[in-house]
């Protein structure tokens, strides 16, 4: 949409900043506003990031799991998607700024930006431990992993290949316990017969938090019945132990070396750079504390919700997780709705807590709705339903549904890709030895 047709347009402009949970259900609930909406992203799609792990884990392809925010909404005639990143924010002049020194002005602001990891003050150990936020973090883990076997498989150094088949996953809540379990099915089934002078069953997994439960956000009984069912599929839990160090060498751990050529990250989140860009009071993560209409104090035309805001509800901060971000991109939405066509909307946010979901393995999950607790088969299947219902678009829901089956029946994980190799610090290429082949000719 041009210059000149904006100035044309007198509708009130509404511009949303991230094209997540949050962003993507705010926009849709002003489809019928009178008001013009710019959805402004960094990507050109919506990641469903609930199912990261498994486009990490070789089980799903990434156009599984995304869909481009166009063609999603398409049919929405009073909005337009702008793929550019977001560099800061005027509050004085109301417009929104762009790494290539555009502006854009906006009479309503929703900032749905997200979260990225934290590493504790120590940002050096990214490189050796990468996180899963994004598409891209996705396809790294799932290259560095399948690389992994790969050097195992061309290296006659015992050392080296114990290193390569040792993988630490840093953090112990919904991501870690998934990955650690998806890891685990990964090599104890769907690459087991795959390789000539290696073992994957006999890969050695860790998982390593500095609390002393998993699945923090779950009742007791829960933590113990996941925390068994990992250790059942041969998965080493360190619980109360915090990591001191990450290199290229692998771990430190209470003063133990952990020697890993592939170092997952899920200890922790920080927001998005948006306090920065208001110059508004945040927590320490970085979040934007905002009020109980989830606007910016000072400031009731700017509204910031998701992973990027920190707001108490019964004394107690709202999780970051998806449902948070749904809900509060619909009340938004309705609310920024209202203020234009002048009617009162003076309810505050609250929060619904439908419950929480977490699956750590091949028919295992774990599942806690209101006073309902489970964990096994049926939390398994709890789980499977709510991500399919949930997933944007038809053709998504039936390729996943049909792949899960496929690979439920098969153990077969039919994304086992390496693109680019290089993407690990240690990716070298392995010198095999004519002597090393010539051995291996003769076993």
């Amino acid at each position: 949409m041009s210059n000149e047709t904006n100035q044309k347009d007198n509708r009130p402009h509404v511009v949303i900043v991230g094209g997540g949970f949050g962003g993507l259900n705010a926009v849709k609930i002003l489809k019928n506003a009178p008001v013009r909406v710019t959805l402004l992203d960094k990507t050109n799609h919506h990641l469903f990031q609930p199912l990261l792990y498994q486009v990490a884990t070789a089980g799903l392809a990434t156009n599984d799991i995304a869909a481009p925010l166009r063609a999603i909404l398409r049919h929405q005639k009073n909005c337009e998607v702008i793929m550019g990143e977001v560099t800061g924010v005027d509050t004085a002049r109301k417009c929104v700024q762009l790494g290539d020194g555009e502006e854009i002005a906006f009479d309503y602001l929703v900032l749905a930006t997200g979260a990225r990891h934290s590493y504790f003050g120590k940002p050096q150990w990214e490189q050796f431990a990468p996180g899963l936020k994004t598409l891209n973090d996705g396809t790294e883990i799932r290259e560095r992993i399948l690389s992994a076997f790969e050097r195992a498989e061309n290296t006659n150094d015992e050392a080296e290949r114990e290193a390569n088949l040792t993988f630490v996953v840093v953090g112990a809540g919904a991501t870690g316990a998934e990955m650690a379990g998806a890891i685990s099915e990964l090599t104890h089934r769907s690459l087991a017969r795959d390789f000539r002078h290696i073992d994957p069953t006999q890969a050695k997994i860790i998982l390593i938090d500095g609390v002393n439960k998993i699945l923090p956000a779950y009742s007791e009984p829960l933590n113990e019945q996941a925390k068994q069912y990992l250790e059942s599929v041969g998965i080493t839990v360190m619980l109360g132990n915090n990591v001191e160090q990450v290199d290229a060498d692998g771990v430190v751990v209470g003063g133990q070396r952990i020697h890993a050529r592939t170092v997952i990250w899920g200890a922790g989140n920080a927001a998005s750079p948006a306090g920065k860009w208001l110059g508004v009071e945040t927590d320490k993560a970085g979040r934007v504390k905002i009020s109980e209409d989830c606007s910016v104090p000072g400031f009731p035309e700017i509204f910031v919700i998701g992973d990027t805001m920190t707001q108490l509800e019964n004394g107690k901060p709202l999780p970051g997780v998806a449902q948070v971000a749904i809900q509060q991109g619909k009340y938004v939405g309705r609310k920024i709705a209202a203020l234009v066509a002048n009617k009162p909307f003076d309810k505050p946010f609250h929060y619904w807590n439908k419950g929480n979901l977490a699956t750590v393995g091949r028919k295992f999950g774990v599942a806690e709705i209101g006073k309902f607790r489970s964990a096994g088969l049926l939390g398994w299947l709890l789980w499977l339903g709510v991500h399919i219902v949930y997933l944007i678009g038809f053709s998504n829901r039936f390729i996943v549904l049909l792949k899960w089956g496929i690979s439920y029946l098969t153990y077969e994980r039919g994304a086992r890709l390496i693109i680019d190799e290089g993407s690990h610090p240690d990716n070298r290429a392995v010198q095999v030895l004519p002597s090393q082949v010539e051995a291996r000719k003769l076993a």
